[in-house]
Order: C-alpha cells, then sequence, then structure tokens
C-alpha cells in the first residue's frame, strides 16, 4: 500500500488504537488495556509497538515487546476496510524486525482458538501452533 506510514505507536495515539481494537479484538480486551497500562507497556517496550496511518488515520496497530528473552506480540489489528491489503504482514514483519534488533531469537504470539482470521495469518508468517503447553492466568 503507497500511502500507508508506519511508525512507533505512542500513548498519544491511544484512543483511535482503542477505538480500532473496539471493532477487531474486543473480545481480547481486558483491564490491562486501560491507558495507564498501555502506557507503561510503551515506555517499558519503547519503540516496539507500532500503528499503521492512512490519511491521518489509524488504520491498524500492533503491540511488541518483550521480557528480555522472549519476544511478544499482541492486538495485532487491521480495520476491515484495510484487510487483505498487506498491512498487517508489514506491521508484523517491522515488529519482528524491532523485536529482534534487541538480541531476542524467539517471539510469541497469543491467538484465541477461534480467532479465524488470526491463526492463517500467523501460520503464514512462519509462527507455529503449539501443542505442547496450556496457559495459565491468574489475577493479582
Amino acid at each position: 500500500m503507497e500511502d500507508l506510514i508506519i511508525r512507533e505507536m505512542t500513548i498519544e495515539d491511544y484512543d483511535q488504537v482503542f477505538a480500532l481494537w473496539q471493532i477487531t479484538s474486543k473480545r481480547a480486551l481486558s483491564d490491562a488495556d486501560k491507558r495507564e497500562n498501555i502506557e507503561r507497556y510503551l515506555i517499558h517496550n519503547r519503540g516496539m509497538s507500532l500503528v499503521g496511518i492512512v490519511d491521518g488515520k489509524i488504520i491498524a496497530t500492533v503491540l511488541a515487546g518483550h521480557d528480555g528473552r522472549r519476544g511478544f506480540i499482541h492486538h495485532m489489528a487491521v480495520s476491515p476496510d484495510y484487510r487483505r491489503q498487506g498491512i498487517g504482514r508489514s506491521l508484523a514483519r517491522e515488529a519482528d524486525s524491532r523485536i529482534k534488533a534487541q538480541g531476542i531469537a524467539k517471539t510469541h504470539i497469543f491467538c484465541y482458538r477461534n480467532n479465524r482470521l488470526g491463526q492463517p495469518f500467523w501460520k503464514a508468517l512462519g509462527f507455529t501452533k503449539r501443542d505442547d503447553m496450556d496457559i495459565f492466568s491468574y489475577d493479582l
């Protein structure tokens, strides 16, 4: 896409990004996605999370970061009007590149089992579905 601008996500982008998540990722949203928590994430993982912009409007986003040994991608979202144009692939590749530049050799993505768009997308990018573990969560 010629007029796509990919840049670092900032907290000033939060309202547009959250509105996009409401359309694309609502079932995955939680208190962890409140403005103050996303701001903390962006500070902790400075320069890693991205937005895709067309005509001044955020039409795609990805949260990316690492814990010092493994990379993580969260909330990859592309507006339905802009899908199948390579935007998600561009964001994912750029996020991966930024994670690798930090010396991280492996990245994880959490994708819901019933995410019919996400599952084939991540597989096409070379991610392998793991069946050898389950995720356990604990609310503090």
